[in-house]
């Protein structure tokens, strides 16, 4: 199954999976265990975060440790480069508005 970077990213439960392996590869069960979800439910998000490229599967004795590919990313990063200026521009708002605030 492919699936497409801003197809797999657009659900919370993969975002927070890609969060958790940011910090080095985990093993399944591992992963599993930081939801309330079922393990086979965990293992479909994993499936589609493989999919799209986003995490590889390593096989070590009975277990599957993943780790986070962050190169499709770069596809999200390009796409949202041109709207930066708008959130860039919001925070010095806020930042002039805090700064009248707090003064």
């Amino acid at each position: 199954m492919i699936t497409d970077v801003f197809s797999a990213l657009a659900n919370p439960v993969r975002r927070q999976l890609l969060d958790s392996l940011r910090e080095g590869p985990r093993a399944a069960g591992e992963l599993a265990g930081q939801f309330s979800l079922s393990r086979p439910a965990v293992s479909e998000h994993l499936s589609v975060l493989r999919g799209a490229g986003l995490v590889r599967e390593e096989p070590r004795g009975r277990h599957r440790y993943y780790h986070l590919q962050a190169q499709p990313l770069a596809e999200v990063g390009q796409w949202l480069h041109p709207y930066e200026h708008f959130w860039r521009e919001r925070l010095r708002s806020l930042r002039d508005v805090l700064d009248e605030e707090f003064s």
